[in-house]
């Protein structure tokens, strides 16, 4: 890769850095499993049983003294007498005699004179019905084989989940596993997203000159769910002012009040930029090293929301949403982890890259070798901000630091995995 000095804008990090400070967790609600999905865990998920709750059999087969079956094989088998029978469930502890075995299903309690499991497949006619007597042909390979331990997993009083991780259908059945019913979780961040552009037409409509249609409101709204915020408000103003300040008024408010909101648009340097001329006070506008996304904003409303002012351009306003908004609504609800791992991929192809700007390129992953992955920009079109189309095509960023001046085909670049 070559290089180039960076301009004098701010970095992302001191952006990032200025925004998390600003930053406290929700207040935690207890909520049961079937409705923690998707949530943050607030609090250490703790185990109120052991997990196995009892020793119990790995396999259909015969609950047995391994003394009396060490020596089982096929020429010489083993032949005990059947005293009980164990479906999953029961609730029985037979006694265990030398000689004797117990028939018995996965999941049963083992019973207390038993050490060891027979499987079935060792077993001559071991799943006959009203069995008085079974043969052994194998011996288990050690004493204790195919018993699950009681606790061998998990103890009672353990920790299963930690804080901060976020709640989905394995960590739900690991709770559930526990008996753990309810759940500390954060609640979802309540956000206002708004649109703004006199350009702006709803997607469908017939076009006049100068009109697009409007989608960053659809997009920052998919966003922020996959982020696990809620959208509360969703609109689209122009750029006289009125609507916007009635849309604010309602985040701002009384039973609408948002954590969080998010405009796109008005944030550049033009004679329109609705949302520097209605939140001079409120926010602090700058200019980040970034492309694209280099014009941001934010600040705290007096209502204590949260209040960020992206770029208009819909790459833009993904980038900037990926880069600075994300991690804040994850941290809002307590996550341990605010950003997405990266990966280093080489490049499938070269690429140019701005000057002085860290660039976050739309990229698409070549998995034709699943061993070697390599990473491409989405379309021809590289970091566009308008590239709004080429943006359906991308499902990772590749991160191209400021000093970089050019991918080379081959090169190691950081690549961040958009999984939602």
């Amino acid at each position: 890769m070559s290089g180039h000095a960076p301009g004098r804008l701010r970095s992302v990090e001191e952006h990032l850095a200025d925004i998390l400070a600003a930053v406290s967790p929700l207040p935690a609600v207890e909520a049961a499993l079937d409705r923690a999905v998707g949530r943050t865990l607030v609090e250490p998920a703790v185990a109120t049983v052991a997990i196995p709750v009892f020793d119990n059999s790995a396999m259909d087969g015969f609950a047995v003294r391994f003394e009396d079956v060490r020596d089982a094989a096929p020429g010489t088998p083993v032949e005990l007498t059947v005293v009980g029978d164990l479906p999953a469930g029961s609730p029985d502890d037979p006694p265990l005699a030398p000689g004797e075995a117990v028939r018995i299903m996965t999941g049963s309690p083992v019973p207390t004179a038993a050490d060891t499991i027979v499987p079935f497949e060792d077993t001559a006619d071991g799943l006959a019905d009203s069995l008085r007597r079974v043969r052994v042909e194998r011996a288990p390979h050690e004493r204790g084989a195919h018993v699950r331990r009681a606790a061998a997993d998990t103890d009672a009083g353990q920790t299963v989940l930690p804080a901060g991780v976020p709640i989905g259908p394995l960590q739900l059945g690991a709770a559930a596993a526990a008996g753990i019913p309810t759940l500390r979780v954060s609640p979802a961040p309540r956000v206002v997203v708004v649109s703004t552009g006199s350009e702006l037409v709803a997607p469908g409509r017939p076009l006049g000159r100068g009109q697009i249609p409007e989608s960053n409101s659809a997009l920052l709204t998919a966003l922020v769910t996959a982020a696990g915020g809620r959208v509360v408000v969703r609109a689209t103003v122009d750029d006289d002012g009125a609507d916007f300040r009635r849309v604010l008024a309602e985040a701002t408010t009384g039973d609408h009040r948002a954590d969080v909101l998010i405009t796109s648009g008005g944030v550049s340097a033009g004679a329109y930029e609705v949302v520097k001329n209605e939140l001079a006070g409120a926010l602090h506008f700058t200019r980040v090293a970034m492309q694209p996304g280099k014009p941001q904003g934010f600040g705290v409303l007096p209502s204590g929301t949260l209040a960020f002012g992206l770029p208009g351009n819909p790459v833009s306003a993904a980038v900037s949403f990926e880069t600075f908004v994300r991690p804040a609504l994850l941290a809002l609800q307590g996550r341990r982890e605010l950003h997405r791992p990266r990966l280093r991929l080489p490049a499938a192809e070269g690429w140019r890259t701005p000057a002085g700007r860290r660039q976050y390129l739309p990229a698409a992953i070549d998995r034709s070798d699943p061993a070697a992955w390599r990473v491409r920009p989405a379309t021809a079109g590289g970091s566009g901000s308008h590239l709004a189309g080429g943006l359906g095509l991308a499902e990772a960023y590749a991160v191209v630091p400021a000093e970089v001046a050019e991918v080379s085909p081959g090169d190691l670049v950081d690549v961040l995995l958009l999984e939602g």
